[in-house]
């Protein structure tokens, strides 16, 4: 019912910003250059609609292809929720970086540990080793 890509030519740009700065939590008010930024720097993937080719879901990876990754701007559309696409399409992202052997893949979630966990995301073994810069 869905094919996952990570073509970038393939990626609805306008529907990615208009999902992340209106409905993802992370991301409220994001502007479109901002995310076309973001994307222009990253490994991005698609979850499309095999009938229609409708995009419906995104995943951003920022990585050096070598020793890391970090997951992010996960945005399954609402009307797709519930369906599986959301676990696939990070199962799909999680198989795509397998070849690069990266020694660690990090995200960050609010709400979703329980379809990260069912791929194989667990949390930090030693989160107080972790610091950062910025906005919590």
């Amino acid at each position: 019912m869905y094919e996952i890509s990570a073509d970038p030519a393939r990626l609805d740009v306008p529907r990615i910003h208009h999902w992340l700065s209106t409905d993802a939590y992370w991301a409220l008010g994001r502007t479109l250059a901002k995310q076309q930024a973001a994307i222009e720097g990253s490994l991005n993937f698609g979850a499309y609609h095999s009938a229609t080719g409708e995009q419906h879901a995104y995943a951003r990876v920022v990585t050096d292809r070598a020793t890391f990754a970090w997951l992010c701007d996960v945005y399954v559309a609402r009307e797709a929720r519930g369906s599986g696409l959301g676990t696939s399409l990070v199962t799909a992202v999680r198989d795509h970086l397998a070849p690069f052997g990266l020694r660690r893949i990090l995200l960050a979630t609010d709400d979703a540990h329980g379809v990260y966990a069912r791929i194989g995301f667990e949390p930090l073994p030693r989160p107080d080793k972790w610091m950062s810069i910025g906005a919590s």
